[in-house]
């Protein structure tokens, strides 16, 4: 943790301020200490150069293992590709411009993957995690003058309402147990005039039904086991990729069709192992940004992905029609 960051952060129970105590450094990075709320006293512990709002993992265990197993997998600046700069650009919409000196949020950061190219970027990036993935994220990024990494709960988020000029949560608040609440609370730390994307699971076509009922099954297997299992989608992409007979194989038991072999098997994981897995159609979602007085609401080619603006004054008109934007 960087000493900066309490410009930002508060109590995420009662949002008062909080004091720090450091008991080890390493240069300007806080390793260990703890952060005292100065209106309700909760102490919440810094390990490993993390504040930690939460005491597990709770719903989204699965994530945490995940991301520790297959920390370097998505990072552009590691594997030396640019799909995660794409994905990023496609989710959001915005220019490099837009993110160079601006604070902005991660809501759910996993290993760092859009982090990463966010801080290059010249973003200001405070990432929030529920999951012990924040320790693989910090080993990632968490050096970096312009990140801040946080464990905390996305329905306690440790920060004021309107504290962000940027916010993203790209394919996770699909994955907790209220994910229009969850929206909300990550809406509500976005500046008037602010923007906020989301990237989240659709429901059209059938491709999905097989996937979830067997989700019935894997979600209750042991994590280890389950990382074992979907090993075997490294081979059989081979067999799913053969015409006719690969599409059949693919819709009764879908996996990832990934090129590289170890992402392919993160994608298998990722899919059958988390506890919740909600799908939308793009009319809920659009719902949800003018609900928490979002405007200029920009869809893009591939489910789900919007962004929108936060109106500069409460009372304006919300009434706005989405705008169709290629990726």
């Amino acid at each position: 943790m960087k000493p900066s960051a309490l410009d930002v952060i508060v109590c995420p129970d009662c949002k008062a301020e909080l004091t720090l105590d450091t008991r080890t450094k390493d240069g300007a990075e806080i390793i260990e200490g703890t952060l005292t709320c100065t209106r309700c006293s909760t102490v919440y512990p810094i390990t490993k150069g993390v504040p930690r709002f939460v005491p597990r993992d709770a719903y989204a265990q699965s994530f945490g293992y995940q991301w520790n197993w297959f920390r370097t997998v998505q990072l552009d600046s590691i594997n030396q590709t640019s799909e995660s700069e794409e994905a990023l650009v496609g989710a959001t919409g915005w220019s490099d411009s837009e993110f160079r000196g601006s604070r902005l949020l991660d809501a759910g950061v996993g290993a760092g993957r859009f982090a990463d190219r966010a801080s290059a970027k010249g973003a200001d990036v405070f990432g929030v995690d529920l999951t012990m993935a924040v320790d693989a994220a910090y080993r990632n990024i968490g050096a970096r003058p312009n990140v801040h990494l946080f464990q905390a709960d996305i329905f306690a988020l440790p920060f004021r309402e309107h504290t962000f000029d940027l916010a993203y949560s790209i394919g996770v608040l699909h994955h907790t147990p209220d994910p229009r609440q969850a929206f909300a609370r990550v809406a509500a730390t976005v500046k008037p005039s602010g923007k906020f994307a989301v990237y989240m699971y659709a429901r059209y076509g059938p491709s999905h039904k097989a996937s979830d009922a067997i989700r019935h099954v894997t979600t209750r297997l042991p994590l280890k086991m389950m990382w074992a299992l979907s090993a075997v989608a490294v081979p059989l992409y081979y067999l799913y990729r053969v015409p006719v007979v690969g599409k059949l194989f693919h819709l009764a038991a879908p996996i990832s069709m990934e090129p590289e072999a170890r992402w392919r098997w993160l994608d298998t994981f990722d899919w059958y192992t988390p506890k919740y897995q909600f799908k939308y159609l793009y009319p809920e979602i659009f719902r949800w940004f003018r609900e928490n007085g979002f405007h200029d609401v920009e869809i893009f080619d591939g489910p789900i992905r919007m962004s929108g603006k936060k109106l500069a004054e409460s009372g304006a008109d919300v009434r706005s029609f989405p705008r169709l934007v290629a990726s």
